[in-house]
């Protein structure tokens, strides 16, 4: 299984605790803020593990890269996570469509989002460094919406400095990883990781909880 770096935790402890013979290689989280790269990187570890004879699936969704990762798909025979990012995995696609139609603007956390935001957004946009530059990036949000994997004292108070840095109402929506555990288990159990040889051509055709009231841009999904 090759995951974004944002997933991996998830998936090695869902893999573990179904007891899924799977191996989780991880690909950085930061490969989000040029998203181009995404599927280059996921292609050369996917020729890696095949030529160790290995069934592979991506723990990715879309991801920024319009297409990119599903012609992989098509080229290797592997999938993917339904949806166009992460977002849809967890909070599931109707919704977060919905909540995104209804108001665009609402920028969206996730956990690993939550835990790395000054590195992974803050540092990775050079905002650090340049703050002036922070209305070009973040000036057209207008509430922040934390899609809340597994809450604590720590994170909630993580969740909310990065509220006050946008100045902005914090809304938490607890979506658990139960949305990502489907997706994995259909990729598991759709064969995409089954114990079979490899043949030299891939293979052909191929409600949550929301507390309080009140999408990202170059950060992970």
């Amino acid at each position: 299984m090759i995951a974004c770096g944002a997933l991996t935790g998830h998936v090695r402890e869902i893999a573990a605790r179904r007891a899924w013979p799977v191996e989780v290689h991880s690909l950085p989280a930061v490969l989000h803020n040029r998203p181009a790269r995404i599927a280059p990187a996921a292609r050369q570890l996917a020729l890696q593990l095949r030529a160790r004879g290995l069934r592979v699936a991506l723990a990715y969704a879309d991801c920024g890269s319009y297409g990119a990762l599903d012609e992989l798909g098509d080229e290797l025979g592997i999938q993917r996570l339904r949806g166009l990012h992460c977002y849809d995995v967890f909070g599931g696609q109707d919704r977060i469509e919905a909540m995104l139609e209804a108001d665009p603007g609402t920028y969206l956390l996730t956990d690993f989002l939550v835990r790395s935001f000054r590195r992974s957004v803050l540092a990775e946009l050079g905002l650090d460094r340049y703050p002036e530059l922070w209305p070009d990036y973040f000036g057209h949000y207008r509430r922040l919406a934390w899609l809340a994997q597994s809450r604590d004292a720590a994170l909630e108070q993580a969740a909310a400095d990065i509220a006050e840095l946008f100045g902005l109402p914090l809304t938490i929506i607890d979506t658990g990883t139960s949305g990502l555990e489907r997706e994995l288990e259909r990729l598991v159990g759709q064969g995409a990781l089954a114990d079979e040889p490899l043949t030299d051509e891939p293979p052909t055709g191929g409600a949550p909880r929301i507390d309080g009231a009140p999408r990202i841009d170059g950060a992970p999904t």
